[in-house]
């Protein structure tokens, strides 16, 4: 009965990793997209910069006037895999004022621009999709936007960057240090020649937002999530995970945060250290695994692969059915939801728990130099373990440097002998702990600060750390 129709005419931007795959499934699968649709899904054209690189397209389809493909009458639905800010945007653009529906698998757009491409999809009844710019094949964003549409959402949090975790995951399986890792990621097509939007956290911060602005009904943007990568996390920071029972992952942590003036939304990508309990912890390799907490859901799990031309195609697919359906019947997807207008936490407010090392000359006085920064500052400490030198001989619970003088007295220790501290905090806020570690730079028996990561219980008590969250 779909045969009987009109095709939908499908005009396709872009023809690399994904957009090759996407091209192949419309191949392989055009009789059943057919009969899902209600209608054949046809391709109008195929938007490439060097169309001499895909000879297995039939000339007739290739074009490299991506503007005037977006503009002819008889496109229905822009599938753009291009990729980037422009000219993606414009072109988007134009096609959804047009009336012309988009699906899209393009993160860093979405993150900037998703505003300006929401509202003109509102003003000309056209429909936007993206669930591939978040997750690959995950089903992530849909359940979001529609399943869990009667629930509120309180955090949404996990691995949403396959290259850092197959890294991550490297440094905690064989003891490699961070750049032998990244070597072997980029052996295996995992890491790109320039991998900074990856280790640097830019990807995972455009995803964020993305989520961020559907699980709160808030626009955030890419600028608005607090970023840090993975470059400077060590094989010794992985070491002194796995002695406190704990893994070091990149994550994704977007909260709807209740405040003294109200509640706002914090969104925010960093590595931090998780206990191995937790299932997120167990995701290895280039996988991704999103939690997704809300009041009467509870916690739900979104696990598979993140990223892939295979995969990824697989969730432009589905966008493109349904896109392709609504046109057939007349009806519309989901429209933009930011009613909500919540402000955006800083991160000096937010907090967590931090592990930090200290490298310290051993002599008398030094822990209780230390605590006593820590107390100054409000931060309290769980734990603290002393590695080489005589600093002190056991792992100590300190609490604003009241036992500190206790460890000290009797372990004079040797000026000229190093030693490291290693600080395990109860919760904090973020402003609190750099405060904390810019006094501990300045301590004379301070050598420095080696490293501070965050602690993150994702929403169950770290015991394994000292004392509960």
């Amino acid at each position: 009965m779909s045969r009987d129709r009109d095709p939908i005419r499908v005009a396709l931007l872009g023809c690399g990793v994904v957009g090759s795959q996407v091209l192949r499934l419309l191949r392989e699968q055009a009789d059943e997209l057919a009969a899902r649709v209600g209608a054949p899904l046809e391709l109008a054209g195929i938007a490439v910069r060097r169309p001499q690189r895909h000879p297995e397209v039939p000339a007739e389809l290739l074009t490299t006037d991506a503007a005037e493909l977006v503009g002819r009458p008889d496109v229905d639905v822009v599938v753009e895999l291009m990729g980037g800010i422009e000219p993606a945007r414009d072109l988007l653009l134009d096609a959804l004022k047009g009336g012309r529906s988009v699906v899209s698998a393009n993160k860093a757009l979405l993150a900037e621009e998703g505003e300006a491409l929401a509202t003109a999809a509102r003003d000309s009844g056209a429909d936007l999709y993206y669930e591939a710019s978040v997750a690959g094949a995950i089903p992530l964003l849909r359940p979001i936007q529609q399943s869990l549409a009667g629930d509120r959402i309180r955090r949404v949090a996990g691995i949403v960057n396959g290259t850092t975790n197959f890294i991550l995951s490297a440094m905690e399986s064989t003891g490699a240090g961070y750049a032998d890792a990244l070597e072997e990621a980029g052996r295996l097509g995992y890491a790109e020649a320039d991998p900074t939007a990856d280790v640097d956290g830019y990807d995972a911060a455009s995803k964020a937002a993305i989520l961020a602005s559907l699980a709160f009904h808030t626009r955030v943007t890419a600028a608005d999530v607090y970023r840090e990568g993975i470059r400077d996390v060590t094989a010794t920071d992985i070491a002194s995970a796995r002695a406190l029972g704990c893994t070091v992952k990149l994550l994704a942590i977007c909260e709807q945060v209740g405040g003294s003036s109200g509640d706002a939304v914090s969104a925010r990508v960093y590595p931090a250290m998780i206990p191995k309990t937790h299932q997120l912890a167990s995701v290895s390799g280039a996988f991704n695994a999103v939690f997704v907490e809300a009041d009467a859901a509870g916690p739900l799990m979104f696990y598979g692969q993140g990223a892939g031309g295979p995969q990824t195609a697989s969730a432009v697919l589905g966008d493109l059915v349904a896109a392709a359906r609504n046109k057939v019947i007349g009806g519309r997807g989901p429209r933009d939801s930011a009613y909500a207008h919540l402000p955006i936490q800083p991160i000096g407010e937010v907090r967590t728990r931090y592990h930090i090392n200290l490298d310290v000359h051993a002599r008398a006085g030094v822990l209780a130099a230390v605590a006593s920064v820590f107390a100054e500052q409000g931060v309290s400490i769980a734990t603290v373990k002393q590695e080489g030198g005589d600093v002190a001989e056991r792992s100590s619970t300190l609490r604003g440097g009241r036992e500190a003088d206790a460890d000290d007295a009797g372990h004079g220790g040797d000026a000229g002998t190093d030693a490291t501290l290693v600080v395990v905090t109860h919760e904090a806020a973020d402003a609190a702990l750099r405060a904390t570690v810019e006094a501990l730079s300045g301590l004379e028996s301070v050598r420095g600060v080696a490293s501070v990561l965050r602690v993150e219980g994702l929403g169950r008590p770290v015991h394994a750390l000292g004392g509960a969250q």
